[in-house]
């Protein structure tokens, strides 16, 4: 679908991607300072820690696809790479990943954040996308019920989209990613008081979102770059293989070893092991 204006006051024009790229920032930003305030954890360098994140995010969202303008565009300029240059979730999450490591380092923060930052996460994109599926390429065609089309005047307006302007209908790559997203979001809210691993669940969510995104990829419609893979999916096979080897390694060391029902009748009541 595209729809690159969502609505106008005045001279002032709000574009449809950035509103709800920043309607989902608010709503992470609130759902993490509520659990941090929920498991007594907020404090200044938290609060660090998340702008570190969010600014990091933002830089590698950016840059991450900035090179490609910058190699086809006849006449780069700094401006036409701000205006023009794309964006890339995938290149968002890891930086903004790093940024939050780096702040910590820098802010010597030691609490472990991942279970603070998971559900966050996921809420942001469950509503983010929806500017993603409002303004870009829609997916693959299909012959599925649910597969919608463009009429002309919108198919106008999609880059790299031939089969946008004969009206077949196409996979809606994007609704696919908020269900995940919006799902979870409710499986890591209601995980939340009941994992008893410290930190974990950012790890699991970016591990099941990357084995998901490389099956999305399949119907998006990227361009396919070598061995008939997109260039998310040959980021995404080296990051989820990384994932993999430190689930892998925790279990080694026995770190998902169920608590004995001695130290669990141990645990103060209302605890949530957080």
């Amino acid at each position: 679908m595209v729809y690159p204006t969502l609505f106008q006051i005045g001279r002032y024009t709000v574009g449809t991607h950035d509103f709800f790229v920043l309607l989902g920032v608010c709503a992470a930003t609130l759902i993490f300072f509520y659990e941090a305030d929920r498991r007594h954890m907020l404090t200044d360098q938290l609060a660090a820690v998340a702008v570190g994140a969010l600014v990091f995010g933002a830089l590698g969202a950016k840059l991450s696809t900035t090179w490609q303008y910058v190699v086809l565009a006849p006449e780069p300029s700094l401006l036409g790479a701000i205006e023009r240059g794309g964006k890339s979730i995938l290149g968002g999450l890891a930086a903004a990943y790093g940024g939050a490591i780096l702040t910590k380092w820098l802010v010597g923060y030691r609490e472990r954040t991942g279970d603070l930052f998971a559900p966050a996460v996921a809420l942001g994109m469950a509503i983010g996308r929806w500017g993603c599926f409002l303004t870009e390429q829609i997916g693959t065609p299909t012959t599925l019920p649910w597969g919608i089309s463009v009429n002309a005047q919108l198919a106008s307006h999609i880059p790299n989209c031939p089969t946008c302007a004969s009206g077949v209908k196409m996979h809606p790559s994007f609704i696919y990613e908020i269900i995940f997203h919006a799902c979870s979001f409710g499986v890591l809210w209601w995980l939340r008081p009941r994992v008893f691993v410290k930190g974990e669940l950012l790890k699991m969510y970016l591990l099941c979102y990357a084995l998901f995104r490389f099956g999305v990829e399949f119907v998006r419609g990227n361009q396919i770059v070598w061995g008939g893979l997109t260039r998310s999916q040959l980021f995404l096979i080296p990051s989820a293989v990384l994932l993999c080897l430190y689930f892998w390694r925790q279990w080694r060391r026995d770190v998902y070893r169920l608590p004995s029902l001695d130290s669990i009748a141990l645990q103060p009541y209302g605890s949530d092991h957080a």
